[in-house]
């Protein structure tokens, strides 16, 4: 449907998703700098307090799948106003919990917005953005999937400086209004819209297949602690044969169209390649982002607002350089970008390889720096693509899917960079190594790890090519063979 002659502008109503989505994505790590404050105000486990994030990156893991349904189905602004009010409704409630059970909740039904935001922006790009023009919307858009995330706890711990936790709600809020409002002038129904049939099964497995997953491999750090609430299998089995039955479920649905996840995606050989690369991009940068700060202040003895404060450049770089490199890709394609970009991370990352007791300040800023410019070249070529290369009726599905294996990534990272920074850490405390040599052992092997899987990362970098985009064939509107 085109807009009607007095609607704002295509970038006016794409700059209002772009900074909504950004709200909402800040929120996925806002909450890692306030837990020691939330432990002692709401006398809480440090265990317990970890249920605010985990929870999070559940709920976003189980509704994510379900958004490629929810954009197929319903008419973009619709989804766009249920999202928004969804994620009002939990900040309030987390603004005003009284105990942790509350709190919970908002941060849940903040995370069932938020979910439906990041797949919304993508498939609204998709639809009105030429082709040739893709790369640099897709450069801003980057700006909310690694930035947000990266700049979440320098957020929280200036706010947390000053005010108690709660200013993390209340200070979102007027926000969230703000957009909510100018959406509802604003946002029209730029997509197309089909009777997509709903499969209840599909929910339930996507839910046990996902939610196992990221559960199991949220929970691998704190097993290695020794602070497991159920065995790491558990979870990770669940989720293992969830996931192989839904994948079965939906294989069989799409023959008559009628799967919440179109995996015929995956035939598209652009789009396999480069989401396997954002799986390791993402796992090392959600990986860093758990790891440094918690390197800082056990090892280097630094405070939150401090750390904050240091992981800041690195955010601001990747966030003033995405609009560049999307331009960029417009004129060159990927190729001349995710190579160089994915060598540049890798060496970052060995460079955080040498971190120890006695690094200097200096040096892990500018490592970091690094480490975000590196990927800062590589987030907006794999996803623009990925999912450029794609026919439109797929872009929900393939929108989705993307959303989805950002937080299966991520997790991951999480729990590989921390269970072998824990497992390294007990074997030098057992050798008689003190706390902080310990934890800088553990450190140096998990992002010696991470350096090896990121240079291995470079190889697969230099088999991406720019797609023929479906805009560009003679009938774009053709779905993958086995339609």
């Amino acid at each position: 449907m085109t807009p009607p002659a007095s609607s704002p502008r295509p970038g006016v109503v794409i700059a209002l998703l772009v900074i909504s989505a950004f709200v909402v994505i800040l929120n996925e790590t806002i909450m890692s700098v306030a837990l020691p404050s939330l432990m002692v105000d709401l006398a809480i486990t440090a265990s317990t307090a970890q249920w605010l994030t985990t929870g999070f990156l559940l709920t976003m893991a189980m509704v994510i799948p379900l958004t490629g349904y929810l954009l197929a189905r319903f008419p973009l602004r619709g989804v766009y106003l249920t999202a928004m009010s969804l994620f009002i409704a939990g900040t309030l409630i987390a603004a005003l919990a009284p105990g942790f059970g509350i709190l919970l909740v908002g941060r849940i039904v903040q995370a069932s917005g938020t979910a439906i935001m990041m797949p919304l922006l993508f498939t609204t790009v998709l639809s009105i953005v030429p082709a040739s023009h893709r790369g640099r919307m897709m450069g801003v858009i980057s700006i909310v999937i690694a930035v947000a995330p990266a700049v979440g706890p320098t957020v929280s711990g200036i706010i947390l400086s000053a005010f108690n936790w709660r200013w993390l709600f209340w200070l979102v809020l007027p926000i969230a209004l703000i957009a909510v409002t100018l959406g509802a002038l604003w946002v029209r129904n730029v997509t197309e819209t089909t009777h997509a049939r709903f499969d209840p099964l599909s929910v339930v497995l996507s839910a046990l297949g996902f939610g196992g997953l990221i559960f199991g491999l949220s929970s691998i750090g704190e097993a290695a602690s020794g602070n497991e609430i159920v065995p790491v299998w558990v979870p990770l089995a669940v989720g293992v044969a969830g996931l192989v039955a839904f994948v079965a479920r939906q294989l069989h649905l799409q023959k008559t169209d009628s799967a919440l996840l179109d995996l015929r995606t995956f035939q598209s050989k652009s789009f396999s390649l480069a989401v396997t690369l954002v799986v390791i991009v993402m796992a090392a940068l959600f990986g860093s982002l758990v790891l440094l700060p918690i390197y800082l202040a056990s090892v280097l003895q630094l405070d939150t607002l401090t750390i904050g404060l240091m992981l800041l450049p690195g955010g601001v770089l990747m966030g003033v350089i995405a609009p560049i490199v999307g331009s960029l890709f417009d004129k060159y394609g990927p190729t001349p970008l995710v190579i160089p970009g994915m060598i540049v991370a890798a060496a970052a990352l060995w460079g955080m390889a040498t971190f120890d007791a006695s690094t200097s300040i200096g040096w892990i800023v500018a490592v970091h720096m690094t480490l975000n410019l590196g990927l800062g070249f590589v987030f907006t070529p794999l996803l623009t693509s990925a999912l450029g290369s794609l026919p439109r009726p797929l872009y929900p599905h393939g929108s989705a899917i993307v959303g989805t294996i950002q937080q299966v990534a991520g997790a991951a990272g999480t729990a590989v960079f921390v269970t072998l920074m824990s497992v390294q850490a007990a074997s030098a405390m057992a050798e008689g190594a003190d706390a902080i040599a310990a934890t800088a052992s553990g450190v140096h092997a998990a992002f010696f790890t991470g350096a090896i899987v990121a240079s291995a990362a470079v190889v697969l970098a230099c088999f991406v090519r720019k797609p023929v985009t479906p805009d560009d064939a003679p009938h774009e509107d053709a779905l993958p063979v086995g339609h």
